[in-house]
């Protein structure tokens, strides 16, 4: 991200055309222009036959895309049929060809891989390959086709609709055909899905299977930092990537390794001489291991290839270190999919069937994609080049804003007249509360002070937003206050400086190391508050934590006119599981329990198996906010998810128990599960709900009841989470020191003396943006603590959809074109959901 901009972002939404024959579809956060708010009736669509396959490499969240599609195709009227073994299968025909049915494709969701197979076929290279494909898709009346797959995937489906009219001829001319089936089948409509775990198609910022591949090399590099600390190794892992470095980068940033290769920005210079020094310079500070990822494509300023093995003999002979390979290789493609690329995949499937509803004659070959504006070959002949920088830009701004960070994350080293923490701490820590100028400091900005605190429920990402904070400050000269258990903390004097190694390895760890209470300014009192933030002499505060941060930094800008210690720069970074703030779409922490509670919910389901007709009903956490059941509720296949926000009465809990009840009985379904947000509502409650199912199901099926939890804040961060976190405390850093040195006045005091000063940064509409937080008061509903608006109710009709509930209407969510040229604004969209 361009930490520097701080302005608002322009809405960028909408069709994005690519330099290529095709045209990229932008995905309903997404849409068409001129289609917001209009809705799709079912069965609007009947009598016309899609195809669907899977091409190519295999990865995770295929199977969520065939879900979608055929369901959605169920729908709108439509016959599905399954294209088995991708292009072969496409050639073959036969078995291969076969009609779906609603059951065929229950229970695929939380699998990895594709059930559909994917081979690459010779044949279909060749036209006469082409031209049988094409007879036995006339053969069923096919002439709408969904392809999931990588580049070539696609632009063998593309090549394929325009020869289409030229085989149906020679198919007639070869009486393979009549000429009444070439006019019934004229027109072949495709539409593409990217399906890639290394994120290297230049038309979207993220791919099916990308994030699911971050969790295996996360989870990879986490269980090899436990051993690798034992003995004092380092370890040199390859990732996948061989023309694209997105997962080693973005893997980098997740798990802080100390070095990353990758082919789009080829180390500088002596960069085997800097290397060593660096790793050395870490060693002397006390730090036991190193963590090294390399991309199988990663090169030099000269192109020649940098191999894993290459790097283990530097550290080897010149360092002297314990070094070990590991290649991750196609663990990486395996496992279960993320909740974010079963939520993916659903929502691309949905939108490529709507997108063939919508085809014409004239409608070229569409890629449901996020975002993005160059092609792959593109990107690939700037590298051959050398132009890496190009190269870079190509990638598109999400790649830019993460390489950026890594960049200034990697290039920053502690302070040389920084004492470290160690076992004196305790002892320098009494000291600096009784004179202050006894820590040592850098240069003229260090006798500022820059404070962090959490606030409200711990929830992953919050030690990553931290650790961001403390070493970005630090070397910017500032001295680094943390501020431990809240306002409680701040009031008994628990505020202590922060060390550059005091807060390594805290981007992977959950909970909060700050410490964390659910309190608000005025429980403690603005005023003891205000004294403390004068003792203490705070030029710039950040506070990470949930609605009681936003609510607490609301209440300290309104008592600024009676306290001028709080006019200085704050500013809040939203993190909170239940994603219920105003002022951003995504909280940090929701990505984790998202994918908390979809494995809880995939081991439930998997309970049951062997035990017939069964089922369950879950209880989430998210207080008046129904975001965590629904796209939880997306992730794991829910039949229905209850929450606060659409209101519900008995009839509708009957209507979804008579739903169950012909699943199970005629549909071959034999588990079902229902979530309920815990305060959807305060007479139909989780216990009521179950009792109620279970009467009204029997004899057709049994009910458990299940209670996530606080299971739902544990865990690990997941690689999202740790690089929002990391993200996002950068940019507040620059903004605070931006502020800081704007409003010092002549005497040396920061007095920022107005409210727009206290801040929140959030993701809206994919761009990072800092809103007052007096402004966000009016989007705010205080009692139920969530906002007026929230983006995500739209995707609950596509819930339904997809539990084949009968649905009144499916709203295409929709937003509308703009400006798509400009790319000067902050964005994080490879997350957006």
């Amino acid at each position: 991200m361009d930490a520097m901009d701080t302005s608002p972002s322009p809405n960028k939404s909408g069709v994005v055309r690519p330099r290529r024959t095709s045209f990229t579809r932008k995905m309903s956060v997404l849409g068409e222009p001129g289609k917001e708010g209009q809705q799709v009736p079912p069965g609007i669509w009947a009598g016309n036959s899609i195809g669907v396959f899977t091409s190519g490499g295999d990865s995770q969240g295929m199977n969520a895309a065939v879900r979608a599609v055929v369901r959605m195709g169920f729908y709108l009227g439509c016959k599905v049929y399954f294209i088995k073994e991708g292009y072969q299968g496409m050639v073959d025909g036969d078995d291969n060809i076969v009609e779906a049915t609603w059951s065929s494709v229950s229970g695929i969701l939380q699998m990895g891989g594709t059930v559909i197979g994917s081979a690459r076929c010779k044949e279909f290279r060749d036209r006469s390959g082409r031209r049988i494909a094409a007879f036995n898709l006339v053969e069923r009346s096919i002439t709408n086709l969904v392809v999931i797959g990588g580049d070539g995937s696609l632009t063998g489906a593309n090549c394929f609709r325009q020869e289409w009219p030229e085989l149906l001829s020679e198919l007639v001319e070869t009486g393979k055909i009549t000429a009444q089936q070439k006019e019934e089948n004229k027109h072949l409509n495709i539409v593409g899905l990217v399906g890639s775990i290394d994120n290297d198609f230049c038309g979207t910022d993220m791919t099916i299977g990308t994030d699911s591949a971050l969790h295996r090399i996360i989870e990879a590099v986490d269980a090899i930092a436990t051993t690798a600390l034992s003995h004092q190794r380092a370890f040199v892992l390859e990732v996948m990537g061989r023309h694209c470095g997105y997962l080693a980068l973005v893997g980098a940033l997740a798990t802080e390794a100390d070095w990353v290769f990758i082919p789009e920005w080829p180390p500088e210079g002596d960069w085997r001489d800097t290397l060593c020094k660096k790793l050395t310079a870490e060693r002397s500070l006390g730090q036991r291991l190193n963590i090294i990822l390399v991309a199988e494509g990663a090169i030099d300023e000269q192109g020649k290839a940098i191999t894993a093995e290459d790097v283990r003999k530097i550290l080897c002979d010149e360092l002297k270190i314990d070094t070990r390979v590991t290649v991750l290789g196609h663990v990486q493609r395996g496992g279960s999919p993320s909740a974010y690329d079963r939520i993916l995949g659903s929502r691309m499937g949905a939108e490529a069937v709507l997108a063939l509803m919508d085809a014409t004659p004239g409608t070229p070959a569409c890629v449901i994609s996020i975002e993005g504006n160059s092609t792959t070959k593109e990107v690939q002949a700037n590298m051959d080049k050398k132009n890496f920088d190009e190269a870079v830009r190509l990638r598109g701004k999400s790649f830019q804003n993460n390489l950026n960070t890594y960049r200034l994350l990697s290039k920053l080293r502690p302070p040389s007249s920084h004492i470290k923490l160690d076992s004196h701490a305790v002892q320098r820590r009494q000291s600096w509360k009784q004179d202050p100028k006894c820590f040592p400091f850098t240069d003229h900005r260090a006798h500022r002070n820059l404070a962090i605190m959490n606030i409200g429920a711990p929830a992953c990402g919050m030690n990553a937003a931290v650790r961001s904070f403390v070493r970005i400050s630090l070397t910017k000269g500032f001295r680094v206050l943390g501020i431990h258990d809240s306002f409680d903390g701040l009031i008994r004097n628990e505020v202590y400086p922060m060390t550059w190694t005091e807060v390594q390895g805290w981007a992977g760890k959950g909970g909060s190391f700050l410490g964390t209470k659910k309190q608000w300014a005025h429980d403690v009192g603005v005023g003891k508050i205000a004294l403390k933030f004068a003792e203490f002499k705070l030029d710039g505060l950040m506070i990470v934590g949930g609605f009681e941060a936003f609510h607490s930094a609301y209440q300290l800008a309104e008592a600024r006119e009676s306290f001028p210690s709080l006019c200085i720069p704050i500013v809040v970074i939203p993190c909170t599981i239940s994603n219920n703030i105003p002022g951003s779409d995504f909280s940090l922490g929701a990505d984790t329990a998202l994918n908390e509670i979809t494995d809880i919910c995939d081991r439930i389901k998997q309970s049951a198996t062997g035990t017939k007709r069964r089922v369950f009903v879950a209880e989430t956490m998210g207080g008046y906010c129904g975001y965590l059941a629904t796209l939880a509720g997306l992730a794991s296949g829910a039949d229905a998810a209850y929450i606060y926000e659409e209101r519900f009465n008995v009839m509708d809990l009957k209507q979804d128990v008579e739903h169950l009840k012909d699943k199970i009985q005629n549909a071959g379904v034999q588990r079902g599960l229902v979530l309920r947000n815990e305060m959807a509502n305060e007479n139909y409650t989780t216990d009521f709900i179950n009792r109620l199912f279970s009467e009204e199901g029997s004899p057709v099926f049994t009910t458990r009841m299940n209670v996530l939890g606080h299971m739902q804040q544990g865990g690990y961060p997941s690689p999202f989470d740790r690089n929002y976190g990391t993200k996002m405390a950068a940019k507040g850093v620059e903004w605070l020191s931006e502020m800081v040195e704007k409003y010092t006045d002549e005497k040396g005091n920061v007095r920022t003396g107005n409210a727009d000063t206290v801040v929140l940064l959030g993701m809206l509409r994919r761009h990072l943006t800092f809103t007052p937080v007096t402004e966000l008061a009016e989007e705010t509903d205080f009692d139920k603590r969530i906002p007026k608006e929230q983006w995500w109710l739209k995707l609950r009709p596509l819930l339904r959809i997809l539990a084949k509930h009968s649905v009144v209407s499916y709203e295409v969510e929709a937003e509308i074109k703009a400006n798509i040229d400009d790319d000067d604004d902050d964005e994080e969209g490879e997350h957006i959901l």
